[in-house]
């Protein structure tokens, strides 16, 4: 646990000594809510359902922010430490792959979380934005969204051969989803095909998500093909739900290669593919 506090810590310091990331991660979002909620106001209005502009774009932003993370800073990050021989040093001391990489997913994680406050509380402060039905809730989906993004993002630093390659890959991957996805712009104004097509990006589902949740308090089942909602479900309840399942078939559910294979119940199952395709040099 010291080991990966440690380098938690050192990497926490490192990305605030980066301003390009920061800027990205922490002023971007929150300038595009600026320069829109400027633009647009954040009036409520009958066809926005009652809400304002800034009201309905800040589950996108969020979404932006994990995304950002994810397929860029975590790929460039790993990749360059490989390029520059960090990560060559680290495999000689007792440090462990798995260390490596959840101290990554912490400082990340906490960037990102620092992002999404910022956002926030600069909505609430200038915009009056409104947090209907948003709950607790809420936090685990940005989670989820978050490590599906992180574990994009190793998978592709352990496949790239360089940290430039690394950058232009994540941002050729990145920003068709940022526009088509709604997380930069409203997907009811675009056309049929365009949603269509954002249907199979992964950020269109995050960012759908964290809409439900944040604007209605449920999660919305939708039908594959039609996109039409099958089924709604009070987020309250389903998680509950989740948490009992979890605790009464005793099964952790991610694999880790780790003395949790002295318990687990499949133990040759569901191994993180992040682990497996991260290499030291």
């Amino acid at each position: 646990m010291k080991p990966f506090l440690k380098l938690t810590y050192t990497e926490l310091k490192l990305q605030l000594r980066e301003p390009v990331g920061l800027f990205f991660t922490l002023a971007f979002p929150v300038m595009l809510m600026a320069l829109f909620g400027v633009i647009f106001g954040n009036e409520a209005e009958e066809f926005l359902g009652g809400y304002g502009q800034v009201d309905l774009s800040v589950p996108g932003y969020i979404g932006m922010i994990i995304g950002t993370v994810g397929l860029l800073g975590i790929p460039i990050t790993m990749s360059t430490y490989r390029e520059q021989g960090i990560l060559r040093r680290l495999r000689a001391t007792p440090l462990q792959s798995g260390s490596v990489l959840w101290s990554q997913v912490a400082a990340q994680v906490l960037l990102a979380g620092a992002g999404v406050v910022l956002l926030i509380i600069t909505g609430l402060a200038v915009f009056d934005l409104r947090i209907p039905d948003a709950n607790a809730a809420v936090i685990p989906a940005i989670l989820l969204g978050a490590f599906s993004f992180f574990a994009l993002g190793f998978v592709l630093a352990g496949l790239m051969p360089t940290a430039r390659t690394a950058q232009a890959v994540g941002m050729a991957i990145f920003y068709p989803m940022l526009f088509l996805s709604g997380a930069a712009m409203p997907r009811f104004i675009m056309p049929e095909f365009v949603q269509q097509i954002a249907e199979v990006l992964p950020l269109t589902h995050v960012v759908v998500l964290i809409e439900d949740l944040w604007l209605h308090g449920t999660w919305n089942l939708t039908f594959r093909k039609t996109d039409g909602v099958a089924k709604t479900l009070k987020a309250r309840a389903l998680f509950e739900q989740i948490g009992y399942a979890a605790w009464a078939c005793a099964d952790p559910g991610i694999q880790f290669h780790t003395t949790i294979n002295d318990w687990h119940t499949c133990p040759a199952a569901g191994p993180v593919v992040s682990r497996f395709t991260f290499r030291w040099e």
